[in-house]
């Protein structure tokens, strides 16, 4: 053991992460410097990676098991909006100096519960130590029966605009968390701060748009921001209205304190929902889609022909260009 008694990295590698490749054999165990994944037949591989930082993607305070769900979450999320079901993953974590086994541990024990929850499994990756703060990626790997992906582009002239759930939670909990605003209600409080720590990606939604969505992303950076990802993708633009945005009753109680935090509704992240394209007649299927899983489907507006663009008709009936907003790391 390196370090008087602390484990070193291939220690902390057997104790916390080989547990976590142990069903799939391809892992080898992670006795091996790569892993072996064999797609399914008549699937299309799927493949998405993001990584989260300490003090931009989650708070350095977060526990670290809700950080590692977190991580896992954003990712399966990507899939989600694609219609792909998710089924592997590797891992690249840079741990800040000082990290102790305690929070490895817990990380670990993240990672499985959402592994459980989610059906995929660790294939490898890397571990590391960073003077820096704590950064963690994760590529996750998903299959789409072939040719069933649901891109980005792909919208047309009359297709609705959908939302999955309820947007400006995560914005308005990291808010919260942050003590820029007050809610009375404590279980409120902490519904929405549990909103930006611990996303519910939409997998059952996903895998029902197939077929059904023209085109389709999550809101990771924004409404306006990935909505236009969306437009430009597609070639169109988006008319949406802001009476039809899905809220939580927590955020309708927060917005009648405070309308500049519209701004966390329209332009901020975290949210994870799926905000997609389809057409008109799909209102029916998309329905019982909403029904059978439990998510609430909110149609907002439409796509017409124009250059790119979210056109927001706000609260008093004016139509103008929807800021893009968002997260931009540059």
């Amino acid at each position: 053991m390196a370090g008087q008694g602390k484990p070193g990295e291939f220690e902390i590698i057997e104790r916390y992460f080989a547990p976590l490749a142990k069903r799939t054999e391809g892992a080898f165990g992670l006795q091996d410097d790569a892993a072996l994944f064999q797609p399914k037949p008549g699937y299309d591989l799927v493949l998405t990676k993001d990584a989260i930082v300490a003090g931009v993607h989650f708070l350095p305070t977060d526990p670290y098991d809700l950080v590692a769900q977190k991580l896992m979450r954003v990712n399966v999320s990507d899939l989600a909006a694609k219609g792909a079901e998710p089924r592997a993953y590797l891992l690249a974590l840079a741990w800040p100096d000082g990290i102790g086994e305690k929070d490895i541990a817990l990380f670990a024990a993240g990672l499985q519960k959402d592994q459980d929850i989610y059906g995929l499994e660790l294939l490898g990756g890397d571990t590391v130590k960073t003077p820096g703060p704590a950064t963690f990626s994760l590529t996750a790997i998903g299959d789409v029966p072939q040719g069933r992906m649901i891109r980005r582009a792909g919208a047309k002239p009359g297709d609705a605009v959908y939302v999955t759930g309820t947007l400006g939670d995560a914005a308005l909990g990291l808010k919260l968390a942050r003590g820029e605003i007050e809610l009375s209600s404590i279980a409120e409080r902490r519904g929405l701060i549990q909103r930006y720590r611990l996303p519910q990606p939409r997998v059952s939604v996903g895998t029902g748009l197939r077929g059904i969505a023209s085109a389709a992303l999550d809101v990771s950076d924004g409404l306006g921001a990935d909505l236009l990802h969306l437009c430009t993708a597609s070639g169109l633009r988006a008319r949406i209205s802001q009476s039809a945005l899905p809220l939580s009753a927590a955020a309708r109680k927060l917005l009648k304190q405070d309308e500049t935090l519209w701004s966390a509704v329209l332009s901020g992240g975290d949210d994870y929902e799926i905000v997609f394209a389809a057409p008109g007649e799909a209102g029916v299927k998309l329905e019982l889609l909403g029904g059978t899983t439990g998510v609430p489907i909110t149609r907002i507006g439409y796509m017409e022909e124009g250059e790119p663009a979210v056109l927001l008709e706000d609260l008093s009936g004016k139509t103008a260009p929807l800021a893009e907003g968002g997260y931009r790391h540059f």
